[in-house]
C-alpha cells in the first residue's frame, strides 16, 4: 500500500511558475513509476508527465514541466514554468507498481495503482 499526498498548488499569474510536490509513503517508493495527471472542470483527467527509467510529458506541457524524483526522500516533483490559464486544474500525483511483465502505460490512468487527494493550481490571465 502506498498514500500519496500533493503539495505546492496555489494561484499564480500566467508566465509564473509552481513547483508541485507529491510525498509517498509506504513500501518501496523506488519500485514504483511515477506519474502527474490533471483534471479540470467538466473534463477527464489527463495525463502530464511520468517518469520510471525514462521521462515523458504531454505534448501540452512539453518544456515548460519538468518531473524529477528524489527517492531517499521517497518524493516526486512536478516544476511547472511558463504556465498559462489553459493549465489551471486539480493536479494528481499517481504510483504505478513495477511488476515482472507488466509495461509501464505512463499516460494511462488505468496504468496506477495509487492516486493522491490531488492539489489545485490555477493560473490567472
Amino acid at each position: 500500500q502506498v498514500q500519496l499526498v500533493e503539495s505546492g498548488g496555489g494561484l499564480v499569474q500566467a508566465e509564473g511558475s509552481l513547483r508541485l510536490s507529491c510525498a509517498a509513503s509506504g513500501r518501496s517508493f523506488a519500485n514504483y513509476g511515477m506519474g502527474w495527471f490533471r483534471q479540470a472542470p467538466g473534463k477527464e483527467r489527463e495525463f502530464v508527465a511520468a517518469m520510471r527509467a525514462a521521462t515523458y510529458y504531454a505534448d501540452s506541457v512539453k518544456g515548460r514541466f519538468t518531473i524529477s524524483r528524489d527517492n531517499a526522500k521517497n518524493t516526486v516533483y512536478l516544476q511547472m514554468n511558463s504556465l498559462k490559464p489553459e493549465d489551471t486544474a486539480v493536479y494528481y500525483c499517481a504510483a504505478s507498481e513495477i511488476r515482472w511483465g507488466r509495461s509501464f502505460a505512463f499516460d494511462n490512468v488505468a496504468g496506477y495503482d495509487y492516486w493522491g487527494q490531488g492539489t489545485q493550481v490555477t493560473v490567472s490571465s
